[in-house]
């Protein structure tokens, strides 16, 4: 993939701009007129770069979070920090929220404050994408050939339906733009929202425009019809969804479903892209061009001044505030495909993470520590996904720039095959179970999740006896008895397979908000409080006392034991102190409410509109 510094000549050419609200921050013209910069498709490229910052954000820059995994993604149910748990957004946002055009600022605004990036209430992303488009039709058509048009418009069409995803996603209702609005046009300007369905429709055209005229390829580093066509089925993945689980139009659902479940479809059946590499390669590599799996990247170079910081906080020193949570460790599946209760793997009932390391998915490996690790503040199980084996090397001593600070050069993957085949199986079985679709068959399931079962395990798995996780069965599906009554079986083990893949990614809080289990968020049993089994002598003992704990540990730690029954170490019982860990000074945050599905507009916005004389709504449940 193209070195992502890219050029952002594209920003001052947002032409004629208003000071209002569409328009922020002021918009400039270029020197000379408009009709002498649309000249040929290395412009159309320019004016296009800024998009790949925006929504392919990877592991971000420097010390940057927003949108990158693992520090902008650290909170869903598989998450539990010390002390009280992050509340969900309590207030309407008195503010106007952010103006530039920055991603970070896009995060003021959102339906779990900044834990859940979100964009903010802001059209300048939509504008440029219209700008773009009213330019190709308007100056640059005569000077293109038709696949050059058609191509251009493609890509212009997919940001513009990418964002739209976004903005309906954090707000439901939103007003809809297919133009640029001029500064003087304040009925466009300031109109009410417009209904979700009617939005997403625009989008659902958008998208189809994509899949017919967007080049297969169009050079390294710039998104392609694959790319797009493996976005567009997670965007349309959720809005189906969403439309689906929480009682909308059904036959939008289906619509979107069918359109998320051919666009995977599209990918797959290229052939282009495999699960031949391992799972660790994916988050650690400082290349990812020839990673099988890895359909889009962003690279990361020290020649070009291209780093972050997402492996330093992955590399066994670093504090991680919201750690995985024994609810997340159960969920695990065991290496015979049978959850721990019903599973014949010798120790699957240890929750020790040694043991856990090789009686499960071999994803859990590679994703966390197999020791206990103490800045791992909330519940000692420590994340060590993005970051090389060879980072825990450094425990104690001076980390290389790759796996320290803000100098980390891994690069990012944006979008891969296991995403595809999931959003793929996953529509078609809601579609089956609802819509007459086809059933789920074996061999769809050896497509999908059997597929991705079978990646290869690097030499320090194999070295430390993790093993592959046997298929999943259609003849023989777990029986877990904490699966929710309203989901099927296979449903389970689709959604199942999807936690497993995705943790400290962007996926699972958006995932229990499209499935409508955003209520998992109220930790109404003890699993959400705990981490993993310890032993307190060996995990938290004292090097230059043998059998004792740490002095620091006395009247602080607290382990629960299999009845339920909370031991607090007090400097002399020492033996006792086994059992799950206990977060120490959990309390709960406040339950979870309907409207917190959706994010409310700030009180300001709507008072620009009431001063304007129009009238902007408030998201639902947020009326004052």
């Amino acid at each position: 993939m193209k070195k992502l510094a890219y050029i952002f000549l594209g920003t001052s050419l947002l032409f004629s701009g208003c000071k209002d609200l569409l328009d922020r921050p002021e918009l400039t013209k270029i020197v000379d007129s408009e009709d002498t910069y649309w000249r040929n498709e290395n412009d159309l490229r320019l004016f296009a770069n800024d998009f790949y910052t925006n929504y392919f954000v990877g592991y971000n820059s420097g010390f940057g979070t927003a949108y990158a995994p693992l520090t902008g993604y650290n909170f869903s149910d598989d998450l539990t920090s010390q002390g009280a748990q992050l509340n969900l957004l309590g207030s309407v946002p008195t503010g106007a929220g952010g103006t530039s055009m920055t991603n970070t600022a896009l995060r003021t605004t959102s339906v779990l404050r900044a834990e859940h990036p979100g964009p903010n209430w802001n059209f300048y992303w939509v504008r440029k994408s219209n700008i773009m488009i009213d330019r190709l039709e308007t100056f640059a058509k005569p000077k293109l050939s038709e696949e050059e048009f058609n191509h251009w418009s493609a890509v212009a069409r997919f940001f513009r339906g990418y964002e739209y995803s976004r903005l309906v996603s954090t707000f439901g209702d939103v007003p809809y733009f297919d133009k640029p609005i001029t500064a003087d046009d304040f009925d466009q300007m300031y109109k009410g929202r417009d209904d979700r369905g009617m939005v997403m429709d625009k989008v659902y055209e958008d998208f189809q425009f994509v899949l017919e005229n967007m080049r297969e390829d169009d050079g390294v580093g710039y998104v392609n019809r694959y790319a797009a066509a493996a976005l567009i089925s997670n965007l349309m993945l959720f809005e189906g969804s969403w439309q689906h689980y929480h009682g909308l139009d059904q036959t939008k659902a289906q619509k979107y479903l069918e359109l998320a479940r051919d666009a995977a479809q599209y990918v797959m059946d290229s052939g282009k892209w495999s699960f031949t590499a391992d799972f660790k390669s994916l988050f650690v590599s400082d290349n990812l061009a020839g990673n099988p799996e890895v359909i889009f990247y962003r690279t990361y170079d020290d020649a070009l001044a291209v780093r972050h910081a997402v492996a330093s906080y992955s590399n066994g020193t670093e504090g991680q505030a919201r750690s995985a949570n024994l609810d997340l460790l159960k969920d695990f599946v065991c290496v015979d495909g049978q959850v721990w209760q019903n599973s014949a793997v010798t120790d699957a009932n240890s929750f020790r993470l040694q043991d856990l390391a090789t009686t499960r998915d071999p994803r859990f490996e590679a994703t966390f520590m197999d020791t206990i690790n103490t800045p791992a503040t909330g519940t000692l199980v420590y994340a060590h996904k993005f970051a090389g084996r060879e980072a825990l090397d450094y425990i104690g001593k001076t980390y290389p720039p790759k796996w320290g600070s803000n100098t980390n050069i891994s690069d990012a993957p944006i979008v891969r095959l296991a995403e595809v085949v999931l959003n793929w199986v996953e529509a078609k079985q809601i579609l089956a179970e609802n819509y007459g679709g086809p059933a789920v068959t074996q061999e769809d399931l050896g497509k999908s999740i059997n597929a991705i079962r079978n990646r290869p395990l690097d030499d320090v798995a194999v070295a430390k006896g993790v093993t592959k996780t046997a298929p999943l069965q259609l003849s023989a599906l777990p029986n877990d008895p904490n699966r929710d009554a309203d989901v099927s079986a296979l449903m389970w083990e689709i959604r199942r397979e999807r936690r497993m893949e995705f943790v400290f990614e962007y996926a699972r809080i958006n995932d229990i908000r499209r499935w409508k289990k955003l209520t998992n968020l109220n930790y109404n049993n003890n699993d959400f409080k705990l981490g993993s089994w310890i032993i307190g002598t060996v995990d938290l003992g004292d090097k230059n006392n043998p059998g004792k704990i740490l002095a620091s540990f006395v009247n602080v730690l607290q382990v629960m034991k299999t009845d339920g029954t909370i031991v607090t170490y007090n400097g002399s019982n020492d033996a006792e102190m086994v059992g799950f860990y206990v977060v120490r000074n959990f309390t709960n945050r406040l339950a979870v409410n309907n409207r917190n599905y959706l994010a409310p507009v700030s009180i300001s916005l709507i008072q620009e509109y009431q001063d304007r004389g129009f009238t902007l709504n408030q998201t639902p449940g947020w009326e004052q």
